[in-house]
C-alpha cells in the first residue's frame, strides 16, 4: 500500500518551532499513516497554528478526547501537498484552556466550538464563545464526551428553548430580517439560517445547527468493529460507503491489518457508484430549484437506475454495511460485470447530452452563472474540499495526492475551475461523474480473485488508527483508538460538510434570497455528517 509520509514540510515545521523554543516531540504511530503524529505542551498548541498557516499547510480538522487520569487530550490535523500531520497536545481537567487555532484558520471556528462544547475545553483568543453543538440540552457545567456522563445525558426535565442565541444583528434604513427553519416546509433536516437583506439582496447570512445531535461519539465508546463500521455507515446517510470505509481503514491500520486485495477494489467500485449517484442526484435537484424540470426529471431518472443497479449487486440502493472491518460483506458477481461496465457507458453518453441541453439553456445560465460566487482566497482559507473546494481553484483529491489502495493503481482526472459559482459546482459534478465512469472500468477490467474479507485481530488497548478517504463530498477523515477488549475507545468522523458549512454563509452575500435555494443545494451540506 502507497502512503505518502510528510517529510517534507514536518521538517520544516519542526525547524521553526524549535528556532521559537518549542518542544515539539515526533512520536511513531504507523497505526495513524498517512500522518506522522507530534505532541506539544499546551502553552505551544498556538505557535503551531502560526507556524503552519505560515508554510501554508491546511487546518484539516480539530477534535478531543476523554484521556481519564484527569486529562483532555486536544488532536488538530494538519495538510499540505498531501502530506498529513496530526498534532496532539494535554490539558488537565482542572485547568482547561488552550490558544486557539481561529485566529490563523478560520476553518478551525465552528470544531473548535465543537471540542468547547462536548469535551469542556475552552479556547483563549477564540472569536465566538456561544455554545455551538449542545443548544440547551445540557447544563452549562455538562460536558457529554467526558467518561462519566452518561449516555443518556443528564438533559433537565423540559429543555428550555434557545431563544437567546446572540445572532448578528445588522441595522440601518430599509434592512429587514428574515428567519427560515430550523423546520423547513420539505423533508430536509432541521437548520436555522438567519438572513440581513434591504429589498431583496442578502446583506449577510448566519447558519445555526446542531438541532440533531446524535451522540455519535458518544456511542461509539464500547463498541466492537463491526458495530462501529455500522454506526459509520450512519454519520451521512449518503455517504454510508465512504464513512464506512475510512472508519473501516482506521481501524484496520491500528490491527495492522491488510483487507485483501479484491476486497479493496470492490470498496472503491462501490465508493465510485456512491459518487455518480450522489452527483447525479444533486446536479437534478440544482435544476429543480431554478424551475428547469425536464433536468430534475431526467437526472432523477438516471440516479433511479443505477441505484437499482448498485441494490441488484451489493443488497442495497445506498450500498448500507456492505464495507466491514476486514473488507467487504457482499462479493460481486461475475454476471453483473458487464451490465456494470455497459450502464456507465451508457450513463456517459447520456450525461453528455443532458449537460449539452443544459448549458444550451439561457434560462439555466442566467440562473447559475455568476450566482454564489465563492472566492478561490475565502476557499482555501476555510479548508474547503471536494466539489466545492474544486469550482474555486482547491486542486485536492485525496486519491490523487494522498493515494490509498486501490487508487494507487491509477490515474485519476481532477476537475479545477476558478469561477466558485453554482454553474461550476455543477460542472464539476458532471466531470466528477464521466471520471468515476473510467474508473468504474478500469475497476472492472483489473478485479482481482480471491477472498473479500480478512480475519479479524483485536488490536492492542491504546492502538490508534486514521481513515483517510474522499468521498464524493470530499475528504472525510476519521479517528479511531481502541480500549480494552478489543473495543473502542474514541471515535470520530470529520465530514467535508464541516468545512462547506461555513462557505454558504460566505458565497451568499449580494445575491438575492430567491437564490438561497439553489446556493445552498449547490453547496449540499450534510445536516447529519456536522450534528455528530
Amino acid at each position: 500500500m502507497s502512503e505518502k509520509e510528510p517529510t517534507d514540510w514536518l521538517d520544516a515545521l519542526h525547524a521553526s518551532l524549535t528556532q521559537d523554543g518549542v518542544v515539539l516531540e515526533r512520536i511513531d504511530a504507523p497505526g495513524l499513516a498517512p500522518a506522522r503524529l507530534v505532541v506539544l505542551p499546551a502553552g505551544d498548541w498556538g505557535k503551531l497554528a502560526e507556524v503552519a498557516a505560515r508554510l501554508g499547510a491546511r487546518w484539516v480538522a480539530g477534535f478531543g478526547a476523554d484521556a481519564g487520569q484527569d486529562r483532555l487530550d486536544v488532536h488538530a490535523c494538519f495538510e499540505k501537498g498531501g502530506s498529513y500531520v496530526l498534532a496532539r497536545t494535554t490539558v488537565m481537567r482542572a485547568h482547561p484552556i488552550l490558544p486557539s487555532h481561529t485566529p490563523y484558520y478560520a476553518g478551525a471556528d465552528r470544531p473548535e466550538r465543537h471540542t468547547q462544547d462536548l469535551i469542556g475545553v475552552a479556547f483563549l483568543d477564540h472569536p465566538d464563545a456561544r455554545r455551538w453543538v449542545r443548544h440547551k440540552a445540557w447544563l452549562d457545567s455538562v460536558y457529554p464526551l467526558r467518561r462519566e456522563v452518561p449516555v443518556g445525558g443528564q438533559p433537565p426535565a423540559e429543555t428550555p428553548p434557545d431563544n437567546d442565541y446572540r445572532f448578528f444583528f445588522a441595522h440601518g434604513a430599509g434592512v429587514y430580517e428574515i428567519p427560515v427553519g430550523p423546520v423547513h416546509a420539505g423533508i430536509i433536516e432541521p437548520g436555522h439560517f438567519r438572513f440581513q437583506a434591504v429589498g431583496e439582496t442578502v446583506l449577510n447570512l448566519e447558519e445555526r445547527l446542531g438541532y440533531v445531535h446524535k451522540g455519535i461519539e458518544k456511542i461509539a465508546a464500547g463498541r466492537d468493529p463491526a458495530g462501529l463500521a455500522r454506526l459509520a455507515g450512519r454519520v451521512s446517510g449518503d455517504s454510508t460507503v465512504a464513512h464506512a470505509w475510512a472508519a473501516c481503514q482506521a481501524m484496520e491500520r491500528a490491527a495492522g491489518l491488510e483487507a485483501p486485495e479484491r476486497a479493496l477494489y470492490l470498496r472503491a467500485l462501490m465508493c465510485e457508484r456512491e459518487r455518480v449517484a450522489n452527483h447525479l442526484g444533486d446536479i437534478g435537484a440544482i435544476l429543480n430549484d431554478v424551475a428547469f424540470t425536464f433536468g430534475f426529471y431526467q437526472f432523477s431518472r438516471l440516479r433511479e437506475e443505477w441505484q437499482r443497479l448498485s441494490a441488484q449487486a451489493f443488497g442495497h440502493r445506498f450500498m448500507m454495511d456492505r464495507v466491514v472491518p476486514g473488507g467487504v460483506a457482499t462479493d460481486l458477481d461475475g454476471k453483473l460485470v458487464e451490465p456494470m461496465r455497459a450502464q456507465a457507458q451508457a450513463m456517459r453518453k447520456q450525461l453528455d447530452k443532458l449537460m449539452a441541453i443544459i448549458n444550451d439553456s439561457p434560462s439555466v445560465e442566467d440562473r447559475l452563472v455568476t450566482t454564489g460566487v465563492l472566492k478561490p482566497e475565502q476557499a482555501a482559507a476555510l479548508g474547503c474540499q471536494g466539489y466545492v473546494g474544486r469550482a474555486s481553484s482547491v486542486d485536492f483529491d485525496v486519491r490523487r495526492d494522498a493515494p490509498y489502495a486501490p487508487y494507487d493503481r491509477f490515474e485519476l482526472d481532477v476537475p479545477v475551475y476558478h469561477y466558485g459559482d453554482v454553474a461550476a459546482r455543477v460542472r464539476v459534478r458532471a466531470e466528477e461523474c464521466r471520471a468515476a465512469f473510467g474508473l468504474i472500468g478500469a475497476l472492472l477490467a483489473q478485479l482481482p480473485s480471491g477472498p473479500v474479507s480478512a480475519e479479524w485481530r483485536a488490536p492492542v488497548e491504546g492502538a490508534e488508527g486514521l481513515g483517510v478517504v474522499e468521498g464524493f463530498r470530499g475528504e472525510i477523515l476519521t479517528y479511531v483508538r481502541f480500549g480494552a477488549d478489543g473495543r473502542v475507545a474514541r471515535f470520530f468522523p470529520r465530514d467535508p460538510s464541516w468545512t462547506t458549512w461555513p462557505a454558504l454563509e460566505l458565497l451568499i452575500h449580494d445575491n438575492i434570497v430567491p437564490d438561497f435555494p439553489v446556493c445552498n443545494k449547490s453547496v449540499n451540506g450534510s445536516y447529519s455528517g456536522h450534528d455528530l
